[in-house]
């Protein structure tokens, strides 16, 4: 439909001569289960100045892969509706196409004669190649470096010849001095502060949410402040934040403002539903209760922050455990080496699938041995071992369940302060950590291209002549030691 000749390509004709075409947008391949074919969208609008441009936007590269399918993110969605509404040129990704343009390339509307991709790759350097050294035109492309860590990344860097230098210190280092850097430091604590803000703001809007058809203004406008706010930031990807914000949304925010809605949010804090399992198989498969969960108040975030001191215990004992079961998984290991001591004294003592001790057996054979002889010894180390994981196993799984019994209580009972802490934390806890990973991230992606252009440079002619004269000495050592014999 794009360059197709014949009667599509007549039609194309007619729309673009009455410049009825307003935008073509490119999308990815295998958008679609039944085709692989890539997805393609015309826009048609009446009555467009004749001199009006046709907007294309070539979206192609803008996906996640799902399996064998081609899925479109919020925030791809985001950049194009984005695009379209405000009509900008984007290199690599939108371009305004004059009706000029159009005729010359005979109404053929193809995207890749109007956007041409972008060649992320950087290309070789002979002469680096040949004499070492990274070409400092090369480090000039590196224009986030450039832009926030100037001074540090040349501090970084030697000369060796003009126009080629060489790192003095290991990509680590830098990534450190970089990250640390007081002009990264202070965009991260703006950025900080920007979020309390927009995070509170939020907050109080989100607790407050009485009518379900709020829901969905709310979250549109939610979506277009985190872009707002993340625009003022050079070099942070604003659809990378506004995908954040989106996930937030489709993880617990839908779910839980059409709760607050129908309720109110004190009310629903403290509401506690079912929790609802599916067992057995087959036949036998049912669904069933175990236990009751928080409505919106997740019973994992109420043990973490009002039992802290119990869960951290039961950890404590988990962590025993496991030193305790690892040190029998040696002996196990140990009795199932053929001819060893430890085959001998405990290898009557293994289960059938010999992967572990039976503490039956182990006693029966602790009766056959000297009470003072090794053997006894070792056997009884292992029947403390087991007796000691016994214990423990039931101790941790006794107070679990006292502990998630307590959790279950506890959900009716919150204090209103409670659960304003416990909801921050759900809802705002990672989102101020997510989005200023998005300052680093753009800075590593650069330090790596730069890890690889030293790597890249680093075998010179010279290296390698010296290489291929060192392993032709070796050939040659190993051709005079050769005996001839009849």
């Amino acid at each position: 439909m794009l360059f197709r000749g014949g009667a599509e390509g007549e039609i194309r004709k007619r729309l673009l001569d009455k410049n009825h075409i307003d935008a073509v947008i490119g999308l990815p391949d295998k958008l679609f289960t039944n085709t692989g074919i890539p997805v393609t969208v015309i826009i048609l609008k009446k009555n467009r100045a004749l001199n009006e441009p046709v907007l294309m936007i070539d979206a192609s590269k803008s996906f996640v892969k799902e399996g064998k399918q081609h899925v479109l993110q919020e925030k791809d969605i985001a950049k194009i509706v984005d695009t379209y509404i405000e009509r900008t040129n984007e290199k690599g990704y939108s371009h305004k196409a004059s009706q000029k343009e159009i005729k010359e390339n005979e109404y053929n509307l193809n995207i890749p004669r109007y956007i041409e991709a972008i060649d992320e790759e950087i290309a070789q350097d002979v002469d680096a190649h040949l004499y070492g050294g990274i070409p400092l035109h090369q480090i000039e492309q590196l224009t986030v470096l450039h832009n926030m860590t100037k001074d540090v990344l040349y501090d970084a860097l030697q000369e060796v010849r003009p126009g080629y230098v060489e790192l003095t210190a290991s990509i680590d280092t830098l990534t450190e001095d970089v990250l640390a850097d007081k002009t990264v430091q202070k965009q991260t604590q703006a950025l900080k502060e920007a979020l309390h803000i927009y995070m509170n703001t939020y907050w109080e809007k989100l607790k407050t949410v009485h009518d379900v058809n709020d829901i969905e203004p709310l979250k549109d406008e939610m979506l277009t402040e985190i872009k707002q706010l993340l625009k003022q930031f050079k070099h942070v990807s604003t659809y990378a934040g506004y995908q954040i914000i989106a996930e937030l949304w489709e993880d617990m925010l839908a779910e839980d403002t059409e709760k607050i809605a129908i309720s109110d949010f004190y009310t629903v804090g403290r509401t506690r539903e079912a929790n609802m399992v599916i067992k057995g198989s087959g036949k036998t498969k049912r669904t069933e209760q175990d236990g009751w969960i928080g409505a919106i108040v997740p019973n994992e975030l109420i043990l973490k922050e009002l039992y802290a001191e119990e869960l951290a215990e039961v950890e404590g004992k988990e962590e025993s455990l496991t030193s305790i079961t690892d040190e029998i998984n040696e002996l196990v290991e140990a009795a199932k080496v053929e001819e060893s001591d430890e085959e001998a004294t405990l290898g009557d003592a293994l289960n059938a699938r010999e992967d572990d001790f039976t503490l039956t057996a182990v006693k029966a054979e602790m009766k056959n041995v000297a009470i003072e002889s090794s053997e006894y010894e070792l056997l009884n180390q292992v029947k403390k071992l087991l007796e000691e994981k016994s214990v423990l196993t039931k101790d941790i799984k006794a107070k679990e369940k006292a502990l998630n019994e307590q959790v279950e209580d506890k959900i009716e009972n919150l204090t209103d302060d409670e659960i304003d802490q416990l909801m921050y934390q759900k809802w705002f806890g990672d989102l101020t950590n997510n989005i200023t990973q998005l300052i680093e991230i753009p800075l590593k992606n650069e330090l790596d291209t730069l890890k690889e252009l030293q790597a890249r440079y680093a075998a010179t002619l010279e290296t390698i002549e010296k290489e291929g004269q060192s392993l032709e000495a070796q050939f040659e050592k190993m051709l005079s030691e050769l005996v001839v014999t009849e």
